[in-house]
């Protein structure tokens, strides 16, 4: 530990310039504009990749964005581990609520801030720094190959393909990742589980035009407002999501597990006064925890429509529309959820309005079991730079790719998370202490000994 602790201090400021040198490149996955950034963020990996000592690097291409692919083989007896990351960053509307530029990195009050901060290039490159330690000291256990993808933040839609196309050169013993969060800086956790999803888009049209709502109202349907009645039908007064068939194959969680988590930490009031509410609501029965872990959800992500310019302007739209989401959980096949969705949406909707549900993208969920050899590497990582042992926590939050290496490579995936809630990940003044920055880059390495001597 000493050795890497040395290592990190003699270089942590050329680390922190190449991170940045990263994150000003705007990998924005879901705005075409931003396609050949893709590309850019694609080759600036495998320089990372190969000046940090991997044996090649290349490019390839999918159907899709590009994946960065990085290896260096010690000896093939060895075990193998397959990093995966994502390259590409959610956008970074609305501007204005930013207190520094987006793709401009500034360090200040100990924290990154920009966007890719934590989400995920922070974390991404705290294995290639983690990763250059090992190689350039002579430290390395295991052979490594690396996988960065370009649109995880789309749901991954070409990666499946990829992985099925090149399942030799991905073979490995486990996936580590870092793309999920710590429970606190001071309460080392190992996300165990993740939520599923299913994610659409809704169109809901009334009249043929935009229409004079003086000269119309009342007597033509506006579509915003049976749209958000719809919308409000979902979800019943004790949030419980009233979809037929929703909870069919929802996977309940024993007494026993339950309880396990129950012994996380949480204070009710401390997370009430950081998100600025004064009260929580969720499914009747269920803690907060347990309704970020283990229950499914339905949310409106986003709802448009009519006039929303300066000033008014009194029209009855043609139009209105809605992004909705839902997380589930094991069991659930989002496939499913998608159909059942859409089916029931669309015949709940009036005579006076035409709806379309189109499905956009989603994902199964993923279960990490505790006893898992990899899992255990990981958890004596943690409690050595931490000094406490890290608690197995469910991440109310979907990386769908997850699920899908399991089904297609055969491999468990470790989700090694070093961000916290404070992040502000997917908003505006994303941001990445520099504490969790260093301290994965010491657990990482630890990880590899560990997983290493179980071999």
């Amino acid at each position: 530990m000493k050795e890497l602790q040395g290592y990190i201090e003699k270089n942590k400021e050329r680390f922190l310039e190449e991170l940045f040198e990263l994150i000003r490149i705007p990998s924005i996955s879901s705005e075409a504009e931003h396609k050949p950034d893709m590309y850019k963020c694609a080759e600036k990996w495998c320089d990372i990749l190969l000046k940090a000592g991997a044996d090649k690097a290349e490019v390839f291409e999918t159907e899709g964005n590009p994946v960065a692919y990085g290896e260096k083989i010690v000896n093939p007896a060895l075990p193998t581990v397959l990093v995966y990351a994502h390259m590409d960053v959610m956008p970074v509307d609305p501007l204005d609520l930013w207190n520094t530029k987006p793709f401009e990195p500034v360090v200040k009050d100990g924290k990154i801030w920009a966007r890719g901060a934590d989400d995920d290039k922070g974390q991404s490159f705290m294995h290639a720094k983690a990763f250059e330690y090992m190689v350039q000291t002579g430290n390395l256990p295991c052979n490594v190959k690396f996988m960065i993808e370009g649109e995880e933040e789309i749901g991954s839609p070409s990666l499946p393909k990829f992985c099925q196309e090149h399942k030799d050169m991905l073979k490995a013993d486990v996936i580590l990742v870092s793309d999920t969060s710590m429970i606190a800086a001071d309460i080392p956790s190992i996300t165990t589980g993740l939520r599923g999803l299913a994610y659409w888009q809704v169109e809901m049209t009334g009249p043929c035009r935009d229409l004079h709502s003086g000269l119309f109202g009342g007597a033509v349907a506006n579509p915003i407002n049976v749209l958000a009645k719809m919308i409000a039908r979902m979800v019943d007064d004790k949030g419980h999501i009233t979809i037929p068939g929703f909870y069919n194959d929802v996977l309940v969680v024993s007494a026993a597990e339950r309880a396990k988590m129950a012994e996380a930490p949480f204070n009710p009031e401390a997370y009430k006064k950081a998100l600025g509410v004064d009260d929580v609501f969720g499914e009747e029965g269920y803690t907060t925890n347990e309704r970020t872990g283990i229950r499914p959800t339905f949310d409106v992500c986003g709802i448009w429509g009519g006039y929303t310019g300066e000033g008014s302007k009194t029209v009855l739209p043609s139009k209105a529309f809605a992004k909705i989401s839902c997380r589930l959980v094991p069991n659930q096949d989002h496939e499913k959820i998608a159909v059942l969705f859409k089916e029931y949406f669309e015949s709940i909707a009036p005579d006076y309005v035409k709806v379309e549900v189109t499905s956009l993208h989603g994902g199964p969920a993923y279960v990490c079991p505790i006893d898992l050899p990899a899992y255990k590497a990981a958890e004596k990582a943690y409690a050595e730079v931490y000094g406490k042992n890290p608690v197995p926590f469910r991440s109310g939050g979907s990386i769908p790719i997850i699920a899908a290496f399991e089904r297609i490579l055969g491999i468990k995936s470790v989700l090694m998370g070093f961000g916290l809630e404070s992040d502000a990940i997917h908003s505006p003044n994303e941001n990445y202490p520099l504490e969790q920055f260093f301290n994965g880059i010491k657990t990482i390495p630890l990880f590899y000994k560990y997983f290493a001597e179980q071999h």
